[in-house]
């Protein structure tokens, strides 16, 4: 079993918007300070902002939210489980009066482990209820069956992208399988949107798949949030194609769930990483740009002829510093060339590519 088959980890995408401040410096209006900052940060009447520590990861915090009621709290999100995450949250949340035995429910936006370990966690621990959009349920099986994996899942995902030798180097990075007290299954599934009642408050759960298949997003339209998880970010856009079980046009999904939530009223945006932010809107309007453009690079790329994902990847800039592809770490080689090749499959469902399987991955051509 490997580190990126067992995590779900979030990472620093090899590309973002261009344009506002990046992450490593946004300061969040609830605190005045660094978004990472510790506190509970009040951002609305009842709701806090508790960023929680991620160590080896280049995104530094999660941002989990407490929402207070007269029955106790629901938490959005749960962090990592590990030490300093845990003991961070129990610290904050005594510095709002409160412990983790006021908890009553978690939200999970979806599945990766610094969004979901902590919350399972202390959900079996203290009979929590943990609800987790239905469509992560395949992930969760095949962690909770790791035993039976004859080799890294990702590393197939890999292979379809052309990035062979980029698989290889993932294949021979191992660890010990998954620790299972970290995945057990939530006891609430959320299928559909719905509305879910937290004390006086009615949020909207909306299935917002792309980043990964059952992810959601909670919004509170009379107070004018969006609880937004990983799918609208104010700095950055999320990893896309990154699942296992591979996802079916992940990318596709992405921008149909961007512009479902487009259809809401203008919120604020309550993100999992990075500090808060004013509109919704303006948001999904400049990521839904982005990928856009992004798609017409693929598409020019494809101009020298057939290519793999991993070949037009290498004809892409990473970062908001353009970087090129072979600059990158090995890491985020692979996840550039995962994501590249779901912009491809777009494109081919738009009729704008052809596509064939071929030993060396999946080959791409721009149609005359």
């Amino acid at each position: 079993m490997t580190a990126s088959t067992s995590s779900g980890q979030q990472t620093p995408q090899p590309r973002e918007p261009r344009g506002g401040t990046p992450t490593a410096y946004a300061v969040s209006p609830d605190s005045g300070e660094h978004w990472t900052a510790e506190g509970a940060w009040q951002v609305a009447p009842g709701i806090h902002r508790i960023p929680l520590p991620l160590p080896m990861d280049g995104l530094k915090a999660i941002n989990v939210y407490t929402i207070e009621t007269d029955d106790g709290l629901t938490l959005v999100d749960g962090g990592w489980a590990i030490p300093e995450a845990r003991e961070l949250l129990e610290r904050c949340l005594k510095g709002i009066g409160a412990g983790f035995a006021d908890i009553n429910r978690f939200l999970v936006t979806h599945v990766h482990r610094d969004h979901f370990t902590m919350a399972t966690v202390l959900g079996r621990e203290l009979g929590i209820d943990v609800a987790l959009g239905q469509e992560e349920k395949p992930a969760l099986d095949l962690l909770n069956h790791a035993g039976d994996l004859t080799e890294n899942p990702f590393v197939a995902v890999l292979r379809s992208a052309g990035a062979h030798e980029v698989a290889e180097v993932w294949l021979g990075v191992g660890e010990d399988d998954p620790d299972l007290t970290h995945w057990q299954y939530p006891t609430t599934w959320l299928t559909g949107d719905q509305r879910i009642e937290v004390g006086a408050r009615v949020l909207d759960a909306v299935h917002t798949p792309g980043h990964t298949p059952g992810h959601f997003v909670f919004a509170e339209a009379d107070a004018g949030l969006l609880f937004a998880g990983d799918h609208v970010l104010p700095t950055i856009t999320p990893s896309i194609g990154f699942t296992v079980p591979p996802m079916d046009q992940p990318l596709g999904h992405f921008m149909a769930s961007l512009t479902k939530v487009r259809s809401l009223p203008d919120l604020q945006v309550l993100p999992a990483h990075g500090p808060v932010s004013p509109s919704t809107h303006a948001r999904v309007d400049e990521l839904l740009a982005f990928h856009e453009d992004r798609l017409d690079q693929s598409l020019a790329a494809l101009s020298a002829g057939p290519l793999t994902g991993h070949d037009v990847a290498g004809r892409l800039g990473w970062t908001r510093h353009e970087k090129a592809y072979d600059s990158l770490d090995v890491f985020s080689q692979g996840m550039a060339a995962m994501e590249t090749k779901a912009h491809l499959e777009l494109l081919h469902a738009r009729g704008q590519v052809t596509r064939e399987e071929t030993d060396g991955g999946v080959v791409f051509t721009a149609t005359p």
